[in-house]
């Protein structure tokens, strides 16, 4: 199978997103504080904050429906998760992509990913039956044009080899480390040839899991991990302020 070409975004508006979700506790115990954070760190990742962002902890609280001081409190957390920046004088924003850390996080989920699938492949035959649910819920999101759902169900397949592969907190390390990667990918959607690609790819990872063909999936994994890097240069072309080294 040759590899195909990186596809340059389509031309859309800036990503800015849908007003951020009112915080409620879920439990007695949850922190106001920590429920703030988990919003907000979402709202990072999937560019309803876009980078360089001007935050009003007023304006912040005001539509979290919650006081100033949990809000307060997130942000501290998330200037030292290196999400947020205070620049005297300027303000407090939204960080910045940072490309060496999109590289980084490329690193990280390549090289456990591959491992995950060689993992998967060491034992019976392995079940799965449940990507190929996701990959028909990611057929159906492309078909309406449903991209957070896409998203979602991309999300979830990775997720799935992950726990084929026994190890399934080792997401959990990748998702902690590929908050900026997946603001690149984000500012890759919508794009309906884009996501035809990405879907392709998933379900000739899954065909070669299937078969546990560790050497076709160490290749198809790689490639398909390096897919958003291709696109950082007309990206970062395309939106400038959204960047960083």
């Amino acid at each position: 199978m040759s590899p195909r070409p990186a596809l340059a975004p389509e031309p859309t508006p800036a990503p800015i997103g849908p007003a951020l979700s009112p915080v409620v506790r879920e439990r007695a115990s949850a922190r106001t504080s920590d429920r703030v954070y988990d919003e907000l760190v979402s709202a990072i990742r999937e560019l309803r904050l876009a980078p360089g962002t001007s935050l009003s902890e007023t304006e912040l609280a005001e539509r979290l429906h919650v006081s100033r001081t949990p809000v307060r409190e997130a942000i501290a957390r998330l200037v030292d998760a290196g999400l947020v920046r205070v620049v005297p004088q300027v303000g407090t924003r939204v960080g910045l992509i940072s490309l060496r850390e999109v590289e980084e996080a490329r690193f990280v989920r390549e090289s456990l990913e591959v491992s995950a699938f060689e993992a998967a492949c060491a034992g019976l035959a392995p079940d799965v039956s449940g990507l190929r649910e996701l990959l028909e819920q990611q057929e159906r999101s492309y078909r309406t044009e449903d991209y957070n759902a896409f998203f979602v169900a991309d999300e979830a397949l990775h997720a799935g080899i992950f726990a084929l592969s026994g190890y399934p907190g080792a997401w959990q390390v990748v998702q902690r480390t590929k908050l900026q990667l997946d603001r690149l990918r984000r500012l890759t959607l919508p794009n309906k040839a884009g996501v035809r690609v990405l879907i392709d790819e998933h379900r000739a990872i899954v065909d070669v899991l299937e078969k546990a063909d560790v050497a076709a999936g160490r290749a198809l994994i790689s490639r398909h991990a390096r897919r958003a890097m291709e696109l950082a240069p007309s990206l970062r072309d395309k939106y400038p302020d959204y960047f960083t080294e």
